[in-house]
């Protein structure tokens, strides 16, 4: 007897999935990613889990300059569905369809950890490209060209200075210096990175020092902490936020989920050309 429409899509769709639960599916599309690293010559510097999540994930280089809480914005990054690897390779950073710049710490040590380990250039030519960009703390402050914290010369992918902010304008109003704890940023612009992320909206901060770029035009969120001090900067294809989103509940992952969103749709477009 024939078997009817409805017998062989039950059939199809046992099939199927015993092909997926047995693995095979899993293992066909690991080989066919396996064989396009090894093709280019990267393949080496990936396991086995990373090459398959690479196959649908955005892969976000998220700089090593031998700064802090990196691992906290990787296992964000990961929670809102991105393949996020912590590198130091300049290759690692030019391959990746986003880049994360974060850090705690100070800015001589920071800048140095950069220029010894040669990310110096591969920062600017990744922001330079087009390749969305995130900074994420010390990640804003070093855009600039210098820091009252230090001597080092920074990035000077923009014009000003870090400064540190002033005990006479915060103690006396009973704020201690760092600024540490959640507080309010009120947009000043629109960006993709901040889309759907209400004016006023409370981000955890940790900081003695704010970034006070030349040119206004970039600043994209203001906050209020005894002055009021630029919390985020943002064009074209580059933000960077003075507060920490890996530590601001679901807002915060709102934004990674935005960055990982625009960092897709460049992707995509690439992927056309």
């Amino acid at each position: 007897m024939k078997p009817n429409r409805a017998d062989e899509r039950d059939f199809m769709g046992g099939w199927f999935d015993r092909l997926t639960t047995n693995g095979i599916m899993g293992w066909f599309i690991t080989n066919e990613i396996e064989g396009w690293l090894t093709m280019n010559g990267i393949g080496d510097r990936f396991t086995e889990r990373e090459k398959q999540l690479m196959g649908s994930a955005p892969s976000i280089a998220i700089i090593d300059y031998k700064a802090s809480n990196l691992r906290s914005v990787q296992k964000a990054l990961e929670e809102c569905g991105a393949f996020a690897r912590i590198t130091a390779d300049a290759a690692d950073i030019a391959d990746a369809d986003g880049v994360v710049f974060p850090g705690q710490g100070a800015c001589d040590p920071s800048m140095r950890g950069i220029r010894e380990r040669g990310l110096f250039n591969i920062i600017k030519s990744s922001i330079g490209s087009g390749k969305p960009f995130l900074g994420v703390c010390l990640g804003l402050q070093l855009l600039l060209e210098s820091s009252e914290e230090g001597k080092e010369p920074c990035l000077a992918v923009l014009k000003g200075s870090t400064k540190r902010l002033p005990p006479e304008k915060t103690e006396h109003v009973g704020l201690k210096i760092p600024h540490m704890g959640w507080n309010q940023v009120s947009l000043s612009l629109e960006h993709p990175v901040f889309e759907g992320v209400p004016d006023g909206s409370f981000f955890y901060f940790v900081h003695s020092y704010y970034a006070d770029p030349d040119d206004k035009r970039v600043v994209a969120g203001i906050t209020n902490y005894g002055i009021d001090f630029c919390s985020a900067v943002a064009w074209d294809n580059v933000a960077a936020v003075q507060f920490h989103p890996e530590k601001s509940g679901a807002l915060g992952l709102r934004l990674y989920r935005n960055f990982l969103s625009l960092v897709d749709a460049n992707r995509k477009a690439l992927a056309w050309k």
